[in-house]
This record gives C-alpha cells, sequence and structure tokens, in this order.
C-alpha cells in the first residue's frame, strides 16, 4: 500500500496563492484516483479536488477555476495549486490515494494546516 506525507501548509494572505504537495511513497500504477480533501470548524470533510494517473481531473463547481490538481509522476507527488485564497479555504488539507476493488483501500496524508488571513 502506498504512503502519503502532504507538506505545504502555513499562513497566506487572503487573496494570494499557495501549493500544497504531497509525496506518494509506493507504486502509483496500483491507485485508481487521488483526491484532495479539506476539514475545517465549519466543513466537514470536502472533496476539493481529484486526479486520475490518466490525468483526468474533477473539482467541485465552487472550487472549479481557483484550485487546481496535478500529478508529477516522475517525482510521485501530487500538487494542490490554490489561488485567490479567502479566509474560508482556511482548514486542514488532507491527500488520499484510492485503490479500487476486492483488496481495495484508501490512505491518508496526515493533514496540513493552511490559514488564510484577512
Amino acid at each position: 500500500q502506498v504512503q502519503l506525507v502532504e507538506s505545504g501548509g502555513g499562513l497566506v494572505q487572503a487573496g494570494g496563492s499557495h501549493r500544497l504537495s504531497c509525496v506518494i511513497s509506493g507504486s502509483l500504477d496500483e491507485i485508481d484516483i487521488m483526491r484532495w480533501f479539506s476539514r475545517s470548524d465549519k466543513k466537514a470533510n470536502e472533496m476539493v479536488a481529484s486526479i486520475t494517473p490518466g490525468g483526468d481531473t474533477n473539482y467541485p463547481r465552487s472550487l472549479k477555476g481557483r484550485f487546481t490538481i496535478s500529478l508529477d509522476k516522475a517525482k510521485n507527488t501530487m500538487y494542490l495549486q490554490m489561488d485567490r485564497l479567502t479566509p474560508e479555504d482556511t482548514a486542514v488539507y488532507y491527500c488520499n490515494a484510492q485503490k479500487n476493488g476486492l483488496m481495495g483501500y484508501s490512505k491518508w496524508g496526515q493533514g496540513i494546516q493552511v490559514t488564510v488571513s484577512s
């Protein structure tokens, strides 16, 4: 099974941009989909972006255009580029990798805090 480690959290000014990274230890070949989630006091787990190893991406309508997910297979690293941040984006962000099927699993990173100041 893969292991995930996020990095890049911190304090950001409203209106600014920030990028999170998620290093994947293990083979991407066994992963069917990868996602970024956010969790805050105001919102339960919210999926903010997803990507397949083939590069298909998906976003909730509310975030489309502000958040961009990408996957660098050479570095086994997934990214979340966040633009035009608002205080409402303040949350703990988690990366997730899922393998479907009978031997499937869902792995989570440890979570990383992003705080957007007004």
